[in-house]
């Protein structure tokens, strides 16, 4: 059992900055005022750490200062500031104070509820900063989504997550993990969650971003993570920018002829149905929390395994715990509002007509589907087997319990229940756990049923209790 750690408050962590004299740089924001800066002042000494503490509002001073930019609010944007502030630092005190002391440059660029705007705000945060005297800097950029109902509840959150970032890069940069832990100091996922991480230079040489990732979904910071297929972690406003998306959920271990069939043919018909061009869709192969624990703890050499493959398979990857697919819908909708498209087989599409999964909604099931479908998506179905493996099931044959016939009847005859076109009969017999269990017995019938690609990772990196015979 893990001893409980100690928080400190706010008040506390930026007054231990101020007195700590190796501690030295400049805070800069847009967008949301001062509110971490005013931290620094307001618990006194910051004389002893703050060389400059700066806002430009004004969005010509702001180009003035870092260049024009297309949108104010983005990575690109934190990453100008980021490299301004710390190269002026460094230039201007080196000299005079660079052999005692360790530089930093935080910033952020935020657009906070507002008069004017009244949705959830959203913004950046990042810090570049030294771990010895004259080092080479170390950097952390952050996502968060501000779900506060009024402007106020966004600066105060801002400012302590500021101060709760730039302490836990200057004292905890050796334990990323609790660094991530200390960013919720004082805060609750009501009012903030942090969507994205990304660590970088000697500080965290050890560090895979991509498991990382997955710790702020496994900790409630973040609903998702994603992944492109080259494997760099991206926020999900950055993929599903003006994008329309296919997103096809499995525990992809290992991922089968079936399921690259099921994408190939939900693709092709998504876009002639939908009227889209291809290289507007963006196809996200996603695992739950649920499917990466397999009825017990993540194993996250697993968890990077399965993410290797499906990168090695050109797909971009996304983890969620968005168990309930109208969540996983609101949650994608944010960030764009391009048709969408889920991939799914028969077998899922029971479970969706499951009316256990939907007890903690006043309206069941009917609240769910009106979740789900207050969106422009459409569910895309594969055929699956009968029990006896003699027919198929489509989803014109697809028996839900008989008090939801009528509510399936409709979802069906409007369009919004879709069958899949053009699946290979032949890969229906296949199923991912019976390929895992003749994996796991050293018989060799299993390649065909996945991509080459596939069959060779498994077989050269021992995967899924892949042993030498196998």
């Amino acid at each position: 059992m893990t001893e409980e750690r100690q928080v400190k408050d706010t008040h506390h962590k930026a007054l231990d900055i101020n007195l700590d004299k190796a501690q030295y740089g400049t805070v800069a924001e847009i967008g949301a005022g001062q509110e971490t800066a005013r931290w620094f002042f307001r618990v006194g000494g910051a004389a002893g750490t703050i060389a400059k503490a700066m806002s430009a509002y004004d969005m010509k001073f702001s180009d003035a200062i870092y260049g024009a930019s297309p949108r104010y609010v983005s990575r690109e944007r934190l990453r100008a500031m980021l490299e301004h502030e710390y190269q002026l630092v460094v230039e201007r005190l080196d000299v005079h104070r660079g052999a005692e002391s360790t530089f930093f440059a935080f910033a952020n660029t935020v657009a906070a509820r507002c008069f004017t705007r009244n949705e959830d705000g959203q913004g950046w945060l990042g810090i570049r900063f030294q771990t010895t005297p004259r080092g080479e800097p170390s950097q952390i950029d952050i996502h968060v989504h501000l779900r506060g109902q009024k402007s106020l509840q966004d600066q105060e959150t801002l400012g302590i997550l500021g101060v709760n970032l730039i302490y836990g890069a200057l004292y905890h940069h050796s334990d990323p993990v609790l660094l991530m832990e200390t960013l919720l100091d004082g805060l609750y996922t009501e009012l903030v969650e942090i969507d994205m991480i990304d660590f970088s230079g000697p500080a965290f040489a050890g560090v895979d971003n991509r498991l990382m990732a997955l710790r702020l979904v496994q900790k409630g910071l973040a609903p998702s993570a994603m992944f492109t297929a080259d494997g760099r972690v991206v926020h999900p406003a950055e993929a599903l920018y003006k994008k329309a998306v296919l997103i096809e959920r499995s525990r992809f271990r290992p991922p089968t002829h079936l399921n690259m069939n099921m994408l190939e043919c939900a693709r092709a018909q998504f876009i002639a149905e939908r009227e889209v061009q291809d290289k507007e869709v963006l196809v996200l192969s996603e695992m739950t929390l649920h499917n990466l624990r397999d009825g017990g703890d993540i194993d996250v050499r697993d968890f990077l395994h399965r993410t290797e493959i499906l990168c090695a398979l050109g797909k971009n990857v996304m983890i969620s715990n968005l168990g309930e697919y109208y969540k996983l819908a609101a949650y994608l909708f944010r960030y764009t509002q391009r048709p969408m498209g889920v991939v799914m087989g028969l077998p899922t599409l029971r479970e969706v007509f499951d009316e256990k999964y939907y007890n903690d909604l006043a309206g069941g099931i009917l609240e769910s589907f009106g979740r789900l479908f207050n969106y422009d998506l459409r569910l895309y179905v594969s055929p699956c087997l009968s029990k006896d493996r003699e027919a198929q099931v489509t989803v014109e044959n697809f028996q839900p319990p008989a008090h939801l016939k009528h509510l399936y009847a409709y979802l069906y005859d409007n369009g919004f229940i879709k069958g899949l076109h053009g699946i290979r009969p032949e890969l229906l017999s296949i199923f991912s756990h019976e390929i895992l269990a003749k994996i796991r017995a050293g018989q060799s019938d299993w390649e065909d049923s996945v991509p080459p690609v596939v069959a060779k990772m498994i077989r050269d990196k021992h995967l899924f209790g892949c042993g030498d015979n196998c």
